[in-house]
């Protein structure tokens, strides 16, 4: 048989902004029924790729390539009116974000229709038709209805849904995912991904942009590595999962934590900006007292939220814990399962309606805030967004500053020596004390937000979702941080994720929720290979892998 004609032809594609070239000669074809993964960190080129294959590559752009063709069409060159002829009809686009790609104003049947109605010659009627059949097609309950509301009534996975029925909604001939599941839970995000492996089964091409290796394993027939806006290496999915050439594309994946034991380190280099050494004070807390005892101990917490003046809404139920010194109890669940509002309640920030938390052996949830605030200092927070949490008129010094003093001050002056060992502590370079931290990284910022929980001593850390944001090699860095300040310091962590990979590769303890309620826990390797629970199976039997030989 001859080779199929490709859908999509890239040759040395070049893109620049200004005198900086951000993507490097980078080819690759597409065949109909094909998907090509493209990895790789963020910056390394990956969206500017996708973007600039539509004509979007963005203000200021300078797109070069020796031949760039869709469906047998130079496409370089061609105008926005032009182009508009192609997006919807010819190319789907998907982007990560759908709360911020719909409109949260208009109806999410309106926002699929106007791909119809710009591309097609139906009447009102027929196209409304489409969009329930699209919506139903994308696996929507009740597409009816769904198509009646608006982006912000939807949850994360349906949104996305919603998104990539209006990607599709012209049967086009290539279909480009940007970071398609990157914000979604674990069962969520199987199954976008089976549905986009749908798609691919019947005959449309796709380019998957992830920098999740398990997540394209399932899907994805060739893998292209992106590396400084050059592709590094390029080969079948099985080649590059389990035979990579590249040193660049071997980092990538001895970060993935899944599979890896207890204190594996995952990242293998000292990261840019920091120190070559994480260095902790010499003294560790005193733990005698409590040596047996467990540190934070949960006991009936329930919480319900009024919902749109209707009955009140249980956000979690009847929860039990107990997070002993110097181990890790991982809480997970879906969105929604009761994770943070337990968190929450555990930092006595949000009273339960029903149970107890106490602390060191004492009350904690029971007693005042003014109570509490003389022992604050021994319970600190990492979250999942740690810029939302700066304050932002405030420098990376002047941040730590205060937390050191507890509110007192914020002169990074009178605390310069612990600001600079704080700061190196957690691998970051003491001059970066006078920056904003809006100038950081994303994985510099997760460290200043750690530097800054570690502040006031604390022998207690809850972490809600602190590398969900990241990507795979800086999230292998921050994980390895967490497990050295452990081990050094004797801390106690509360662990949320929705990664089944973090938690099994972070935690002695587990703790699995759903709905507000506990449906299993228990010592960690136990509940992964022997889960009890349905919910805890399908969780597991979710979750991605790399599995040689696997296809959608």
């Amino acid at each position: 048989m001859s080779n199929p004609t490709p859908i999509l032809q890239v040759k040395k594609l070049s893109v620049a902004f200004g005198n900086s070239e951000v993507v490097s000669d980078v080819s690759f074809t597409l065949t109909p029924g094909e998907c090509l993964a493209l990895v790789g960190e963020s910056g390394s080129g990956k969206s500017v790729t996708a973007r600039s294959l539509i004509g979007l590559a963005g203000p200021g752009s300078t797109v070069h390539a020796e031949s760039l063709e869709i469906g047998g069409r130079d496409v370089r060159g061609l105008s926005q009116r032009a182009w508009r002829t192609i997006r919807g009809a010819q190319v789907g686009f998907i982007l990560q974000d759908a709360l911020s790609s719909l409109d949260p104003l208009r109806l999410v049947g309106k926002e699929i229709d106007d791909a119809l109605r710009l591309h097609s010659t139906g009447s009102g009627s027929q196209r409304a038709a489409r969009v329930v059949q699209l919506l139903e097609s994308v696996g929507l309950d009740d597409p009816v209805t769904r198509a009646g509301q608006r982006s912000g009534e939807l949850s994360g996975g349906m949104r996305q849904r919603a998104l990539i029925a209006s990607a599709i909604a012209l049967d086009p001939m290539l279909i480009i995912a940007d970071e398609p599941t990157t914000a979604l839970d674990a069962t969520i995000a199987a199954a976008v991904l089976d549905l986009l492996g749908t798609l691919r089964n019947s005959g449309s091409a796709m380019l998957l942009i992830s920098h999740d290796l398990a997540a394209v394993a399932s899907v994805a027939d060739s893998i292209a590595v992106m590396q400084d806006g050059r592709i590094v290496e390029y080969g079948s999915r099985d080649q590059i999962l389990y035979d990579p050439q590249h040193p660049y594309t071997r980092a990538l994946l001895a970060a993935v934590p899944a599979g890896k034991p207890r204190f594996t380190k995952l990242s293998p280099t000292v990261p840019a900006n920091s120190s070559p050494v994480l260095r902790a004070p010499e003294a560790t807390p005193d733990l005698t007292s409590v040596e047996h005892s467990p540190v934070l101990v949960a006991r009936g917490l329930s919480k319900s939220f009024a919902v749109d003046g209707a009955d009140s809404f249980p956000a979690v139920s009847h929860v039990d814990f107990e997070l002993h010194p110097g181990q890790t109890l991982g809480v997970v669940g879906e969105s929604g399962s009761g994770k943070t509002t337990t968190a929450r309640m555990a930092l006595g920030l949000l009273a339960p309606d029903s149970g107890t938390v106490t602390l060191f052996g004492e009350p904690w949830s029971s007693i005042p805030e003014a109570q509490r605030r003389a022992r604050r200092s021994s319970l600190g927070a990492i979250y999942q967004d740690p810029l939302a949490s700066f304050d932002p008129r405030l420098s990376t010094g002047a941040l730590l500053a205060d937390a050191l003093s507890q509110g007192s001050t914020r002169n990074p002056r009178n605390y310069r020596d612990k600001i600079a060992e704080l700061l190196d502590m957690v691998g970051l370079d003491p001059v970066l004390a006078s920056r904003n931290p809006t100038t950081l990284s994303g994985g510099q910022r997760q460290r200043l937000a750690i530097a800054r929980a570690l502040a006031p001593n604390p022998r207690v850390l809850i972490c809600d979702e602190p590398v969900s944001a990241l990507d795979v090699s800086v999230q292998a860095q921050v994980l390895d941080l967490l497990d050295e300040l452990q081990q050094r310091l004797g801390l106690s962590y509360l662990l949320i994720s929705h990664d089944l990979s973090v938690i099994r590769h972070m935690s002695d303890q587990v703790v699995v929720m759903r709905a507000g309620a506990v449906m299993e826990s228990g010592a960690t390797e136990l509940v992964f290979s022997n889960p009890q629970h349905e919910y805890t199976r399908s969780l597991l039997a979710a979750a991605p892998t790399m599995v040689p030989g696997r296809s959608a």
